[in-house]
């Protein structure tokens, strides 16, 4: 190739390429973006390796590691022996996050089968807490069902499902226990009863801890304890689990018997004061269904009032000894079997003459205790009757408890001084009633009334001289004899000093003709006291309804089986008046 030639085709290739667009600007431009991208990059990772380390590491654990709440169980609650009436025991409750939780109706309906709530139910709830994380689906299930709820969210790998560990409040009496211990709601709070009562000292402390979690919110791992659980205190109960029994097996076959609206009972340890035993009729189980037991939470022995009737007559005599101006043998004349008071008339249930004051007590005589009331000073009427607990509550710090109520005696009529002397004008709880005859019991000292062990000697308040409380009681115990007005109360070895009482029921306007309070108050053994026991039976509708025979049996039950249980001495086998029980009627 000649020289020209060559020249002509490097002057082309020049032409061609002079030509062509210049790129030179663009790798530039290219090569810069490149390296600010590449500096930017660097610096990210440096700003996030050195300066936002903590931040972000922060921020991981929040993904995985987790601050859990660990549960405190309640405090045991037991009888005076130790035995547990009333239990924490661990369960599970299942929540959802509904933001993970899949809403699809072939996961859900499973779910809702083995939780047995409604499908619907369970869609809307998680509907209504779709901006929440945690949401409850069902609280305290049996481990039977946690169990499979758990292997079929592992088998089909679902998401927001978990198990939250809980502890569920036992009793195991069940109805026995439930007016005096009460129950808990679902987060484990008093409610009624004990449980309410010293629902504070009860009560445990959470505790809380740090985990690792899966990513179905399933702790894998403890890391550390924050902050240790701490349980509930126990509670020693004066309950003694026996009498318990026996005391709610005999009301409760009495109440159904008599067919009665309602029955309350009381046992104290005349010793010292503490409740042995209270319960009530109707019950229901601690452990079951609250709803549709409207009135059968309350513990009537401290929350309803009654008229005592004839069970305050043993005051009234009580009170005229006290006074000086009366003494056993003291003879007061019930001729013609009424006396008549203002414009009213008292009356007794017949004619009984002149008496003294054991007659009084032994027949039931109205017209001999309201001529002995009227004969004592208003002020120390009333001021008797005061000291011994009458219109002030016992103070067991028992919710819902009530005073009664004993009328200033400066509002008294003659009437009203008349009628308090057998009963009426005034009202008393069963507890009340109880600790006025402890008084009787003890020798005259006045015990404060205790639902806790008293394992102290207990400082009672004398009341009543320690000679007008044992003639008070040999007085009462021609009660129990066949003369008396309750036979039926005897107990077999044991000499019983106790007191009928059969009130009407106060209505507007009046009182009822045919609606009847049954009440018997009992003390044994009389020579050396040691249980006091009120029975008390609502609105029998069976037949009968006076003290005697509604009430008197049940004291005599409770009673043979108490003292056998305490090993109390019998003080009576020689005695000619014992009586096998059931043998009589009575007032």
């Amino acid at each position: 190739m000649s020289g020209k030639t060559r020249n002509r085709r490097q002057k082309n290739a020049r032409r061609v390429e002079q030509a062509l667009p210049s790129y030179r600007a663009r790798r530039w431009t290219l090569l810069t973006l490149l390296s600010l991208s590449a500096a930017l990059l660097v610096w990210r990772a440096v700003d996030q390796q050195i300066f936002e380390t903590d931040f972000l590491q922060n921020e991981g654990q929040r993904r995985y590691l987790r601050v859990v709440e660990m549960p405190a169980h309640r405090g045991m609650i037991k009888d005076r022996f130790g035995a547990p009436v009333a239990i924490s025991t661990p369960v599970d409750s299942v929540w959802a996050n509904p933001r993970t939780l899949s809403p699809d109706r072939r996961i859900l309906v499973p779910v809702a089968k083995i939780l047995e709530m409604d499908l619907d139910h369970l869609r809307q709830l998680l509907a209504r807490r779709s901006n929440r994380s945690f949401v409850y689906l069902k609280r305290r299930i049996n481990p039977d069902r946690a169990e499979r709820l758990m292997d079929y969210v592992e088998a089909n790998d679902i998401s927001g499902i978990g198990l939250q560990r809980e502890y569920r409040r036992y009793y195991p009496d069940g109805e026995v226990f439930a007016h005096v211990v009460g129950f808990t709601n679902i987060d484990d709070q008093g409610q009624e009863g004990l449980e309410l009562a010293y629902d504070e000292w009860l009560r445990g402390t959470a505790g809380r801890k740090r985990v690792i979690q899966d990513g179905r919110a399933r702790a894998v791992k403890d890391v550390e304890n924050i902050l240790e659980p701490q349980a509930g205190k126990e509670l020693i109960t004066s309950i003694d689990r026996r009498l318990q029994f026996l005391a709610y097996r005999e009301l409760k076959g009495a109440v159904r018997r008599n067919k009665a609206k309602s029955g309350s009972a009381v046992i104290l340890d005349a010793r010292n004061g503490e409740i042995l035993a209270m319960v009530n009729q109707p019950a229901y189980n601690p452990n079951g269904s609250k709803s549709g037991k409207t009135g059968r939470f309350r513990n009537r022995a401290v929350t309803d009032v009654f008229e005592p009737g004839s069970t305050m007559k043993p005051f009234t005599i009580a009170a005229a000894l006290e006074s000086g101006r009366y003494s056993p043998g003291t003879v007061i004349d019930t001729t013609p079997g009424t006396f008549k008071v203002g414009r009213n008339l008292v009356r007794d249930h017949r004619n009984y003459g002149p008496i003294d004051l054991t007659h009084v007590i032994l027949k039931s005589s109205n017209v001999g205790v309201s001529k002995i009331a009227l004969d004592l000073p208003k002020d120390e009427f009333w001021g008797f009757f005061s000291r011994i607990g009458f219109g002030d509550p016992t103070s067991t710090g028992f919710p819902g408890e009530v005073s009664g109520q004993l009328a200033p005696y400066r509002r008294w009529a003659e009437i009203d001084q008349a009628t308090l002397a057998f009963g009426y004008g005034l009202s008393v709880t069963t507890l009340q009633l109880a600790r006025a005859y402890g008084v009787l019991a003890s020798d005259g000292i006045r015990y404060p009334v205790s639902l806790l062990r008293q394992d102290e000697p207990v400082r009672g308040e004398r009341v009543m001289r320690a000679s007008t409380a044992r003639a008070v009681r040999r007085m009462m115990e021609g009660v129990v004899s066949n003369e008396g007005t309750a036979p039926a109360a005897a107990v077999s070895g044991y000499r019983v000093a106790g007191k009928t009482g059969t009130a009407k029921k106060s209505i507007s306007g009046g009182y009822a003709d045919d609606r009847y309070i049954s009440v018997f108050a009992g003390i044994a053994p009389s020579s050396d006291p040691r249980l006091v026991m009120v029975v008390m039976i609502d609105e029998p509708t069976a037949g009968k309804y006076y003290g005697g025979s509604v009430a008197a049996p049940v004291f005599s039950r409770v009673m043979t089986g108490a003292l056998r249980l305490l090993n109390v001495a019998p003080d009576a086998l020689n005695d000619s008046v014992v009586r096998l029980a059931g043998n009589g009627g009575g007032r």
